[in-house]
């Protein structure tokens, strides 16, 4: 039984991919973005959330862990992430669900029962499911059968992917998936590898790949940070690129916002906590710039 990690399944998207949509968030990413929005999905180990704002002060949790990881912290707790192996103990222990943790291993057909519960609005809208995260290619296995078992049941199947992917791996599943939704993020690879961990090679050589297969359909993910991909310099490189290819002519925006109290729930450095949100006119003017090369430009997917 294939079995895989997920850290959420979100019913009623409606920003990953036509229609209404079922998203099924993976654990496990290869890049560590710093503006990441999902910072859960990075590591493939289960996270343990705490919410600091919901804390009581019951001391619970410090009573039950087995491994003596959580101290007072004046009305708060501490949690020494060296010593957690996020058993859960204090989780079940926290009367006002101040602790959680992200990540649960599940089954194929878990996943499905809960996609199942929203097919009425996908068919309706013309929606279906998207596989996030995180990166899905992490866990391959499991996604191929996820992806095999929602086209047996004629589901509308999109992959929200880094593009930092195993080549075969791609080209073994892209013609049984409907729509890739590909990020594409900073054109330099030096300076791709500054923020993200990685570099941008094969994410190129991936997305030039399924770009020159008129069988698959993209649409390119760009997310808008001040001062890192917003550049003059790198939408130019972003709109040369892409200039070669003619099957994809959609282009998603996302804004950057701060994510920072989810960092700090899970007690990790925010490495960008001086950025700010673009301002309205800059988001404006580059989606001119993208409309003005004949591309459909989205903001938020």
């Amino acid at each position: 039984m294939v079995k895989g990690k997920i850290f959420d399944i979100k019913n009623f998207a409606v920003h990953d991919g036509p229609g209404i949509r079922t998203t099924v968030f993976f654990k496990g990413c290869p890049l560590n973005c710093h503006w990441c929005h999902n910072p859960e999905g990075i590591d493939s180990s289960e996270d343990l959330f705490y919410y600091d704002s919901k804390c009581i002060g019951c001391w619970n949790c410090i009573d039950v862990c087995p491994l003596d990881a959580i101290s007072k912290e004046g009305a708060k707790i501490k949690i020494d992430r060296a010593l957690c192996d996020v058993c859960g103990e204090c989780v079940k222990g926290c009367p006002t669900t101040a602790l959680q943790i992200a990540g649960k291993e599940v089954t194929v057909e878990h996943v499905m029962e809960e996609i199942r519960k929203s097919t009425i609005y996908h068919d309706t809208s013309q929606g279906g499911v998207t596989l996030s995260g995180g990166e899905p290619f992490q866990q391959f296995d499991f996604m191929r059968r996820l992806i095999e078992r929602c086209k047996e049941e004629d589901i509308h199947v999109t992959v929200d992917t880094s593009g930092f992917v195993d080549k075969e791996k791609l080209n073994s599943i892209k013609d049984k998936v409907d729509l890739f939704l590909f990020d594409l993020k900073i054109m330099d690879d030096e300076k791709h590898r500054e923020y993200t961990g990685v570099s941008n090679r094969p994410i190129l050589e991936n997305l030039k790949n399924l770009l020159e297969d008129d069988r698959s359909e993209v649409i390119i993910r760009f997310p808008l940070i001040p001062d890192i991909t917003d550049t003059e310099e790198n939408i130019d490189s972003i709109l040369e690129f892409l200039s070669d290819f003619k099957s994809s002519k959609e282009i998603d925006i996302l804004p950057y916002h701060d994510v920072v109290e989810k960092y700090n729930r899970l007690r990790r450095e925010y490495k960008i906590e001086d950025v700010s949100m673009p301002e309205r006119a800059r988001v404006n003017k580059v989606k001119k710039r993208f409309e003005d090369e004949g591309y459909t430009v989205k903001e938020g997917g």
